[in-house]
């Protein structure tokens, strides 16, 4: 590799790592294949990069020798590139995945949490409205992680990724607990509001 090569390695996005992942299963996949597939794994423990993310991703996969890709023939209708990971992506990922000290710590905004902050803003109702409409969501995705475990089953290359599925499905199980609690943090709430013990005196709840 060269030091151009090893600079751009150094300055990859976890989007491209997560992308060259995507490949490092057997077989050749279209940009609009990945897609797929990350919409059906990576979103529900991760995140699902746009399409145009993708492209752009394996574009540079492509240039550092990680990433190989061929136009179809002229049998099919439409001309499709189909991208396969090389040795030398194969090898960078491996190391890359190894290097725990890149992992990071888990990033949480969680849009529902900034709402219920500045509920001073709004009405009772519309929060319980609010915790209500993201447990129906989150059941959804529940549903659709259980879904891809179960296509993910019994395929002995994918069962790493099932293990990454079945974390998520405990992950969403603990968020529909979470807002249940939260339903009832609220109900307290209005409650303590309805029926003052004492004034508070307005201060912002910091320490110090």
């Amino acid at each position: 590799m060269t030091s151009s090569q090893n600079s751009k390695k150094q300055e990859l996005p976890p989007t491209a790592w997560a992308v060259l992942g995507l490949l490092s299963f057997p077989g050749e996949r279209t940009g609009y294949e990945l897609k797929k597939w990350a919409d059906s794994s990576l979103r529900f423990f991760y995140w699902s990069p746009a399409i145009s993310q993708i492209y752009a991703e394996l574009r540079r996969l492509e240039e550092l020798g990680y990433a190989a890709s061929v136009r179809s023939g002229p049998e099919e209708t439409r001309a499709k590139r189909r991208y396969a990971i090389t040795d030398a992506g194969r090898e960078a990922l491996a190391g890359w995945a190894a290097d725990t000290a890149e992992a990071g710590p888990p990033v949480l905004k969680h849009g529902l949490l900034l709402r219920i902050w500045l509920g001073h803003l709004a009405e009772p109702e519309r929060l319980r409205a609010m915790v209500g409409e993201h447990l129906d969501r989150t059941r959804g995705e529940l549903a659709a992680v259980r879904e891809a475990m179960e296509h993910a089953g019994g395929v002995p290359e994918w069962s790493f990724p099932t293990l990454a599925l079945r974390w998520s499905e405990r992950q969403h199980l603990a968020e529909l607990e979470l807002a249940e609690a939260l339903l009832t943090d609220l109900d307290g709430l209005e409650r303590n509001r309805q029926h003052p013990g004492r004034q508070a005196d307005g201060d912002a709840p910091t320490p110090g």
